[in-house]
């Protein structure tokens, strides 16, 4: 896990990244959850039969994306269950980064779907590029570019 600035033995250390790291889940987990019950919902909606090839194709992404980001922000909570008293806090800490950061890949790529789905059955193909183009960018600089750029320069 490397040396910490704090002056922390290493288990506190893990029981502090892994107290963060669920607090940040607790963040993610309601938006996916919502998110999800929304795209489950639709198909029942007497208007979804009017869907276009493409509508249809991005509903079905962004339902699979929703899933996924829902296993993969959930996974830790399984692992910790499972591994409960096998002196595996370092493994989980490790991995339950990389399934948040998947996770969270996910979900944003099906938040740009389902505004992708929205914005073109209400407003068609020009303003559906602007809205997925400009929701990219965002989630694009706000989670990755930002603090890939931060990480960069701290190393430094």
């Amino acid at each position: 896990m490397g040396s910490s600035p704090r002056d922390e033995e290493n288990w506190q250390r893990l029981d502090r990244n892994l107290d963060e790291l669920l607090q940040e889940l607790r963040i993610a987990l309601p938006g996916v959850q919502v998110l999800f019950a929304f795209l489950l919902a639709v198909p029942f909606q007497q208007r979804f039969g009017d869907v276009t090839d493409f509508q249809q194709s991005v509903y079905f992404a962004t339902l699979m994306l929703t899933g996924a980001s829902t296993f993969l922000l959930i996974a830790p909570t399984a692992f910790h269950r499972v591994t409960f008293r096998q002196q595996q806090k370092e493994r989980l800490v490790r991995l339950a980064n990389r399934l948040a950061i998947a996770g969270l890949g996910c979900l944003g790529l099906a938040v740009i779907g389902a505004v992708t789905l929205v914005t073109d059955f209400l407003y068609g193909a020009a303003p559906t590029a602007l809205a997925a183009g400009a929701f990219l960018v965002i989630a694009t600089v706000l989670w990755v570019v930002i603090p890939v750029r931060v990480r960069t320069r701290h190393r430094d």
